[in-house]
């Protein structure tokens, strides 16, 4: 990677990129109980954000949000994400049996229709992430779909039928192509879906609503919580910070705390950032 003067044949050092490409997501939200689908974790991508040497960087990696354990309370929502001055919202925690609307974040979390209200699905964050969907059918008791990057989740249309979640959408700066921040399903007598290792599917029965896979940023699904004994929501996934230039470049420096890669693909130096907090230079 080495670069040389033409004089002595001498090579010139290495020095640090000017611009560099970026992708933060936020963690996403938690399922509700007998309720509705986490809404995914805020989505920030661009090309050629300038930095400069000598600079520390912060990076933090966003948390996802828990499920909910009690009818009384929505999931949690997910953490912010943050690469230098860009934050990425964390995903809305979806709304439960008593507590039934969706909570706002990147993306909203769907809600609850607990047989005598129906609820509303939280909002998702400018153009980091789309719209929970919504109740509508009377006694439904089924929740609605987590809204993901891409399109908004799904609303309640049938009775104790979960809605889906919202579609995220396809990253290739780790070198393939990755789906993130997708919505996960409610959950009801049939379960509304999520993406395949990104979000949580809605449960049936009893059954836990489904957890989404770290580092993408995904929903966690909602549970149907059969006559109130048992059915937890499903657990938002963790966000990732990637951050990758032209590999003739000078390597990052990254400081303690920090849990990442670095790969060299493509041309380019990538690192992923996949859990903690802390900051990163070129000296």
């Amino acid at each position: 990677m080495l670069r040389f003067i033409g004089i002595n044949n001498q090579a010139a050092p290495l020095i640090a990129p000017s611009a560099v490409d970026y992708l933060v997501v936020a963690g996403a939200g938690g399922g509700g109980r007998l309720g509705g689908g986490g809404g995914a974790g805020g989505f920030k991508t661009a090309t050629a954000l300038a930095v400069s040497t000598g600079v520390n960087y912060t990076v933090t990696i966003g948390a996802g949000g828990a499920g909910s354990t009690n009818r009384a309370n929505k999931g949690s929502n997910g953490s912010n994400s943050v690469f230098s001055s860009i934050t990425s919202t964390g995903g809305g925690g979806a709304g439960s049996f008593s507590n039934i609307n969706g909570a706002n974040g990147g993306s909203g979390g769907g809600c609850s229709s607990n047989g005598s209200t129906n609820g509303l699905g939280g909002s998702g964050t400018g153009t980091e992430g789309k719209d929970a969907g919504n109740g509508g059918v009377s006694f439904s008791e089924a929740g609605s779909g987590g809204g993901g990057h891409t399109s908004n989740g799904a609303s309640i249309t049938v009775t104790t039928v979960g809605a889906n979640g919202g579609s995220g959408t396809s990253n290739s700066y780790s070198g393939s192509a990755v789906t993130y921040a997708a919505g996960a399903g409610g959950g009801g007598n049939t379960a509304g879906n999520g993406t395949t290792n990104v979000s949580g599917n809605g449960a049936t029965g009893n059954a836990n609503g489904g957890n989404g896979t770290a580092n993408r940023g995904g929903g966690g699904g909602g549970s149907r919580d059969s006559g109130g004994t048992g059915g937890n929501g499903g657990n938002g996934s963790s966000g990732i910070v990637i951050i990758r230039y032209d590999n003739t470049f000078k390597p990052l420096s990254v400081g303690a705390g920090l849990t990442y890669t670095e790969t060299n693909t493509g041309g380019k130096l990538v690192y992923e950032f996949t859990a903690g907090t802390g900051t990163v230079s070129w000296s």
